[in-house]
């Protein structure tokens, strides 16, 4: 039993829970959070009386890190079939809702109606109802539109930038772009990267295009490139980019992205499925992560590439993906955790303060119940999602 002592008060949140993954087990089962940050963990902490504290009473549930999701159109995607189109914008409880508490926000192929600016804008919206949101700067198309007018400045002046995406590969709506020319996107997006201080990742959208992953392989097989500073999304969009995408981690010690497609017709190429491949084929679990691409459109082209129908794509099948590797026993939770939570932290250069349940960092907690369906969502320790309206209680006089 551990006593907090007082320089550790203020506007306080004690969390009372059955059990916590860090991601790793632990023996606490109380979540203390002041400030935004977990200030304490323990089992049963007595707080004095009179102290302007918060308690959430929630026993039966599993306390892990708040997943992330590194890849969200924030202001809707689509707009392949014209202006009505066009995918709607995500709501911050549409998020909360599904246990995320930080989200990348993204362009797609529409740059024109939507922008940067218009981005940026969406993300601040985000993080002013509680949201930890952030954003690349650029779209499909090269050379990139952004903020500044130079995607240095972009990286070092905006601080809600962390990165360049999504640019378009191996994908008939992409802008073609030659070797030489991602060559020096990546390149660009490095060293503004080091003057801001961040990882700076380049986000790279991978379509069903025979090319497939070469240019991304020329770029750390032909350059100084390290492989951190590049993320290939939507791998498992057919079955040979699948295993070229396992041949690719493999390789260069890279890390891969898998789309949680809730259109997946083929099993193998949902987000469960490729992640299991992946496995199979011997990635190791700290390089694959997993993101929903949701509000995105699902658009459906004919053999000539003419459009021919669209569905908006949401965020349930990031979650339940995570919840059958774990249910099926494809992974233990401490590591499943990693595809949503911790090593999507450190692909984005988050880990230092995300993606685990540690003292001194930000209390971004999501409460799971034995299905492992969200149940509340906390965010810097403020609740932005309870599915029983449960409120909390001050600790007995």
């Amino acid at each position: 039993m551990r006593r907090i002592d007082s320089r550790e008060a203020g506007l306080l949140t004690l969390l009372r829970v059955g059990s916590i993954f860090a991601p790793e087990p632990l023996e606490a089962t109380d979540i203390l959070m002041a400030g935004g940050r977990i200030v304490a963990l323990g089992r049963d902490m007595e707080i004095p009386a009179g102290w302007p504290l918060r308690v959430v009473e929630a026993r039966e549930l599993i306390a892990v890190p708040a997943f992330i999701d590194q890849h969200v159109h924030v202001t809707g995607g689509g707009g392949e079939g014209g202006c009505g189109t066009r995918c709607p914008e995500i709501t911050a409880h549409e998020i909360a809702s599904m246990g995320i508490g930080t989200v990348v926000g993204v362009l797609g192929t529409d740059s024109i109606s939507r922008s940067p600016a218009d981005l940026l804008a969406k993300v601040r919206g985000l993080r002013a109802e509680g949201i930890a949101a952030y954003m690349y700067t650029g779209a499909y198309r090269v050379p990139p539109p952004t903020l500044t007018g130079d995607l240095q400045r972009d990286l070092a002046w905006i601080p809600e930038v962390i990165g360049l995406g999504e640019i378009a590969i191996s994908d008939h709506r992409s802008s073609q772009p030659r070797q030489d020319e991602i060559e020096r996107l990546v390149s660009d997006v490095r060293v503004g990267a080091m003057l801001a201080g961040k990882r700076g990742i380049c986000h790279f959208h991978l379509g069903d295009g025979a090319r497939g992953l070469e240019p991304l392989r020329r770029l750390l097989t032909e350059t100084e490139i390290p492989a951190d500073q590049v993320i290939p999304t939507h791998v498992n969009r057919h079955h040979a980019l699948l295993e070229e995408a396992a041949d690719y981690a493999l390789t260069f010690g890279a890390s891969v992205d898998v789309t949680a497609f809730d259109d997946a017709g083929d099993d193998g190429l949902s987000g469960f499925g490729a992640v299991s491949r992946l496995l199979a084929r011997g990635v190791p679990v700290a390089r694959i992560t997993m993101s929903s691409d949701c509000n995105g459109s699902l658009p459906e082209f004919d053999a000539q590439g003419a459009y021919i129908g669209m569905r908006v794509a949401r965020n349930t099948a990031l979650v339940a993906d995570w919840q059958r590797l774990v249910r099926e026993g494809v992974l233990p939770m401490e590591q499943a955790l990693g595809l949503l939570a911790g090593n999507v932290a450190r692909v984005l250069g988050l880990e230092e303060s995300k993606g685990h349940l540690a003292i001194g960092f930000e209390a971004d907690v999501t409460l799971l119940d034995g299905d492992l369906q969200p149940r509340q969502t906390f965010v810097a320790g403020k609740c932005l999602f309870d599915a029983n309206g449960r409120e909390g209680t001050p600790p007995p006089a």
